[in-house]
């Protein structure tokens, strides 16, 4: 008895009509269900909407305004004592002549008088800010907004450059073998057999100082532990059912390359892409700190704690606390965001389901 077809135009049955749900969807519905990874991925963005911001002048424009009195405490301290009330309570001695040591003492308070008609009007400077302002004046607040657009520039642009390397040529080597696997891996010892700061060094005095020769400098010497793991886990997919399937069928070397494996072990990618933003945004603190990080004109985290190490020593706290925490609250929500996004592409865990 032959089987009845549908006639012509006719819709298809409900369970014909399904389709299975892709990768990505359902990586994407996992991880909204996950509320931390939503929260971080709000943080995230907010971050990344004040780095543009700040890149289109938005805001922190004036950062290198001296808007107020050289050190000025934050506001919840209270208005720094004025100079002339600290200068008036310091003990005074009796009156010293100066004429006999320097011949030159009499003629000063005459210049002093001659020299006021040729003074500016400035507007007063606060004496408080709402987060300090650093030894010149400068307001911390605008500098660590304008501070972070440069660090998370460095940060994710160059672990972004990290993991693009690291992966395409993991993805290679791990996928082809052979003379190409040989060869990569000849590279690889190349770069792992110099110290890292040492190459870091080498790269810095080629390119010199400014955002994008740290990016490359980072982003061209960090690609090597990426490499080593992807390279791994596509060795291991390369010889699964799934891949041979999919070659069975036709599938070219860069089908079965990015669009079989490549999103099975994508959660490993990410993991590395976290640890690098990290590990990114401190090798800037240090470079920066160093004198080979980002240009004297530009502010980032690096700068601001170097500068603040001369100004602990006198009390002054507050452009310590106020990079370090910019800096712990990023690094925390893009850390958490990737662990989120690493447990919804996990294949285990899709399995699971």
């Amino acid at each position: 008895m032959s089987a009845v077809l549908p006639r012509a135009g006719a819709p298809l049955p409900a369970a014909a009509a399904e389709r299975s749900e892709g990768v990505w969807a359902a990586a994407w519905r996992r991880f909204r269900d996950d509320r931390v990874g939503m929260v971080s991925l709000v943080i995230v963005a907010s971050f990344l909407l004040l780095v543009i911001a700040a890149g289109l002048g938005l805001v922190a424009a004036g950062w290198q305004q001296e808007s107020g009195v050289p050190n000025a405490p934050p506001g919840f301290m209270g208005p720094a004592a004025p100079q002339e009330a600290v200068v008036a309570a310091v003990p005074k001695g009796p009156p010293v002549d100066l004429s006999d040591i320097d011949p030159l003492a009499p003629k000063y308070a005459e210049w002093a008088e001659a020299a006021k008609k040729y003074e500016t009007t400035e507007a007063p400077r606060a004496r408080t800010l709402p987060f300090g302002a650093d030894r010149l004046g400068r307001d911390v607040l605008a500098k660590a907004v304008k501070g972070a657009q440069i660090s998370i520039l460095v940060g994710v642009s160059a672990a972004l450059l990290a993991t693009l390397i690291g992966t395409l040529l993991g993805a290679l080597g791990g996928f082809f073998g052979g003379k190409v696997g040989d060869l990569l891996e000849w590279v690889y010892n190349v770069f792992t057999s110099i110290p890292g700061i040492l190459l870091i060094f080498a790269f810095a005095a080629v390119t010199g100082r400014g955002v994008e020769s740290v990016v490359l400098i980072l982003g061209l010497t960090g690609w090597t532990g990426i490499y080593r793991l992807v390279r791994a886990e596509f060795i291991k997919h390369s010889v699964r059912e799934y891949v041979r399937a999919a070659e069975a069928i036709g599938a070219s070397n860069l089908s079965r390359m990015f669009r079989h494996i490549l999103p099975n072990v994508s959660h490993v990618v990410l993991v590395q892409l976290s640890i690098h933003v990290v590990g990114f945004i401190k090798a800037e603190v240090i470079l920066s700190y160093l004198g080979l990080g980002v240009s004297v004109d530009q502010v980032s985290w690096g700068t601001m704690l170097a500068e603040a190490q001369g100004e602990l020593i006198l009390g002054h706290w507050w452009q310590l606390v106020a990079a370090t925490a910019f800096m712990a609250v990023f690094v925390t929500a893009f850390s958490l965001m990737t662990d989120a996004l690493r447990d919804a592409l996990d294949p285990k865990l899709r399995g699971a389901e």
